[in-house]
């Protein structure tokens, strides 16, 4: 079952520069920078109050948000929730007739398992479920 918003995800050009930008946003610093090899991508994690927003910089051409951003631009590129047990959550919503783009769980950024439901299946919504590695 989702338990609440883990994070908001949000495509952006140029990490150091939305970096300072959300800074001014929110009046406190990023907590992380993480690259994550497998995604193409350099991430970076600012706190608001239970919710963390993950900035997300292509580092390739062929990644997911360099794609995106091509396509849509900067912006809020997927929200993500917590979920127990991803392995029966996937089950369950492939039961419930939602497309998984990921049919096994992958290592995401911030010590994190995931899996991503195709916008398809949810009123266009990008939406990851992500599970605490244990």
């Amino acid at each position: 079952m989702l338990k609440k918003i883990e994070h908001i995800g949000i495509a952006v050009k140029n990490l150091n520069n939305s970096n300072e930008l959300f800074k001014k946003l929110f009046g406190k610093e990023h907590y992380k920078v993480e690259a994550v090899a497998s995604e193409g991508v350099s991430t970076s994690f600012f706190m608001l109050g239970e919710t963390k927003i993950e900035l997300l910089e292509a580092t390739n051409e062929d990644s997911a948000i360099a794609k995106f951003i091509e396509k849509k631009g900067e912006g809020i590129h997927h929200i993500a929730y917590e979920v127990d047990n991803l392995d029966e959550e996937m089950e369950r919503l492939k039961q419930e007739g939602f497309e998984l783009i990921n049919q096994s769980p992958k290592d995401g950024a911030d010590n994190k398992r995931i899996c991503f439901l195709h916008p398809k299946t949810t009123n266009g919504v990008l939406i990851e479920l992500c599970e605490e590695k244990k």
